[in-house]
């Protein structure tokens, strides 16, 4: 897979939480495909070969499969500060990146990840960062 390709069953499942957000957008990133509004709250990246190496390095610890190496497909995403330090994000196939206090990674697998609670996260990450209003627009 070349570098920046992001593999379509991770793309189109992300993608079809992340855009139904009001305002969301979707764009590349360095590495990747992101979701903003504001700031980006769902970032998906594919590793391989080690690269990107700050994701690589990252998932080290969740992903003892290829010991980061990839290849590996990762979704990260925020979470509320209070809920950042929850026992459950520091296990496979969860990870802590070290770039933002209040955000996690979940490295994907397209058999065994549970969809929905992926779509639960996303929602999540958007309330964490986008302006009161749209997340009032959310309803729930």
């Amino acid at each position: 897979m070349a570098r920046n390709v992001v593999p379509e069953w991770a793309l189109g499942k992300v993608r079809l939480v992340a855009l139904d957000l009001p305002e969301a957008k979707e764009e590349r990133a360095w590495a990747g495909v992101r979701w903003v509004v504001s700031k980006h709250f769902a970032h998906v990246v594919f590793i391989e070969r080690g690269w990107p190496p700050a994701y690589s390095k990252a998932i080290s610890s969740a992903d003892g499969a290829t010991g980061g190496e990839g290849p590996a497909c990762v979704l990260t995403f925020r979470v509320a500060k209070r809920e950042a330090s929850a026992a459950r994000f520091t296990k496979a196939p969860f990870f802590k990146p070290p770039w933002f206090s209040n955000i996690v990674g979940l490295v994907l697998d397209e058999a065994r990840t549970d969809w929905d609670e992926v779509g639960e996260l996303v929602r999540a990450s958007f309330r964490v960062l986008a302006p009161k209003k749209l997340v009032a627009r959310l309803g729930d």
